[in-house]
């Protein structure tokens, strides 16, 4: 893998502000924020990661397991893997062929729930130190495209104005980090700044010389 180190200390950086908005949230709703050790609701959530968080993930991956102890994980993770391709090839059917509305199809998107390939049998993230953005705001309340989201476990109340995280405009800061991750390699392929991959893709992906272009 290329030496990712500078863009992923800004990676880093980006991670502990989200981290403390969280931390912030928890200590002043303390009541409202239900997450606890082995409550996995979030692990079951379907959603992509940018390309700055996949290859950060991948590295860690590596890095913290043998060979022989990633052996189940990536297993899981085919499995997994396969389950969102059928998902995704559902929801674009609900698109296209049904005529459901972007909305339609992200509410349907969001009723959608497959394990991690990183939550292990005693219900715990293998890979909690580094898991992406996501499961770090997942339990507070987040916004996409101005529509609130809130996590069903949670106690915050309708119609209560919350510190929200806005995801759209963390996102961005994301897609701003892949391009950064692109430009230190030295590869040219611009356009995968805005790619997006399941956690499970990322997991069995090698982002390599090859995967980037890089000759």
């Amino acid at each position: 893998m290329p030496d990712f180190s500078t863009v992923f200390k800004q990676y880093e950086a980006l991670v502990a502000e989200v981290d403390n908005i969280f931390q912030r949230v928890k200590e002043t709703h303390e009541a409202c924020v239900r997450c606890e050790i082995h409550c996995s609701d979030c692990c079951h959530a379907v959603f992509d990661l940018t390309l700055i968080e996949a290859v950060y993930m991948s590295e860690q991956f590596r890095k913290s397991f043998g060979e022989t102890e990633r052996e189940p994980i990536l297993t899981r993770a085919e499995t997994v893997d396969r389950k969102y391709y059928q998902i995704k090839k559902k929801l674009q059917k609900m698109h296209i062929d049904q005529g459901k509305s972007p909305d339609e199809v992200l509410h349907a998107l969001s009723q959608e729930r497959v394990p991690c390939p990183l939550l292990n049998p005693e219900g715990l993230c293998d890979l909690y130190d580094s898991r992406p953005i996501t499961c770090r705001v997942y339990g507070i309340p987040t916004a996409i495209s101005g529509k609130p989201h809130i996590c069903e476990h949670a106690n915050f109340q309708e119609g209560v104005a919350y510190p929200t995280v806005n995801l759209d405009k963390m996102n961005d800061r994301l897609f701003a980090l892949s391009k950064a991750l692109l430009e230190e390699c030295g590869s040219t392929q611009e356009k995968m700044r805005m790619s997006l991959v399941p956690p499970s893709a990322a997991l069995m992906t090698e982002y390599d010389d090859a995967y980037f272009g890089i000759k």
